[in-house]
């Protein structure tokens, strides 16, 4: 409906565009479809190719490339390493989405982004889903720490999604070892701006059998990613330094690495137009969803 009035190559398969759109809604495609329309007329196309859509579907889904940003060769490492261990856990863990893209090209307020795409709309989730989304949020301060030797801020996102999600699991879902209770009461306030308030309903011994569970999900999903790749240590070394070459890699071409394929040669057509390579990562979000790694407005970006 919403390419009907642009100029399409005999390259676009809408369909392979649809099945990599989940949960867009309609004004959402119809500004993909206007921002590749865009991107086609900066590049002087006049056709819009299957590339002006994945480079929209970039912008739309991480954010705007900051090409302005310059990254230090330690910062760039860093993110690499760290944004390597998530794409390898979502990789190799069962259960997960499929890996979409993984790039180190700085996006909205993150330094890297990985991400994924499911195969279907999804509109419920089962506990070993989330226990890999957990275990994928580990997975680039476990990297930091084993091969940076180092903890950074760029873990900070991750963690606090990671909590959240875990407490989510513990309080409202019943996953947890505490059984199928609801824990802590959401009342609507409706002055000041509609805040959301959070009321306690239960005692202070259950407020530390909640954080038992919340950090024994949390500190299980660390050691599991920790497991992955230290059982994927080459892989993972691989994914990082390609990375760190390319900037951008798909799903495809990190499912390669681990297997320890070869990547074809890219070809040598003067600057890499990232719209060659598309990027993306994943992250729960209080559905839970995925989000784009960044920091709160006004702070420094760091590794997603």
């Amino acid at each position: 409906v919403h390419t009907k009035k642009i100029p399409l190559s005999e390259n676009v398969d809408l369909s392979v565009l649809g099945r990599g759109t989940p949960g867009l809604a309609g004004a959402d495609l119809a500004n993909l479809v206007n921002e590749a329309a865009l991107n086609a007329a900066r590049q002087n196309r006049k056709v819009v190719t299957m590339v002006d859509f994945e480079t929209a579907k970039d912008k739309i889904l991480m954010g705007a490339e900051r090409k302005s940003l310059i990254l230090s060769d330690a910062e760039k490492k860093n993110t690499a390493y760290h944004e390597a261990g998530h794409a390898l856990v979502a990789a190799v863990l069962p259960g997960a989405d499929p890996l979409h893209k993984v790039t180190i090209i700085p996006r909205g307020m993150a330094l890297g982004v990985t991400m994924q795409l499911p195969i279907d709309d999804k509109h419920s989730y089962n506990r070993q889903y989330l226990l890999a989304q957990l275990a994928i949020l580990m997975g680039g301060r476990v990297a930091e720490e084993l091969y940076m030797d180092h903890m950074t801020t760029g873990a900070g996102n991750d963690i606090e999604r990671a909590t959240e999600l875990a407490r989510k699991m513990v309080c409202e879902w019943g996953m947890s070892e505490l059984g199928p209770l609801s824990y802590g009461k959401k009342e609507e306030q409706i002055f000041l701006g509609r805040e959301i308030a959070q009321h306690r309903d239960y005692s202070e011994a259950t407020a530390v059998l909640i954080d038992e569970q919340v950090k024994k999900l949390v500190q299980g999903a660390y050691e599991r990613a920790k497991q992955k790749i230290q059982e994927n240590s080459g892989a993972l070394v691989r994914i990082a330094e390609t990375l760190l070459q390319r900037e951008v890699l798909d799903g495809n071409e990190v499912m390669q690495l681990i297997q320890g394929k070869t990547l074809a040669e890219l070809p040598l057509t003067g600057p890499k137009d990232s719209a060659d390579h598309t990027q993306q990562v994943l992250r729960p979000e209080s559905s839970p969803g995925r989000r784009v790694h960044g920091l709160a407005e006004g702070e420094r970006p760091q590794p997603a």
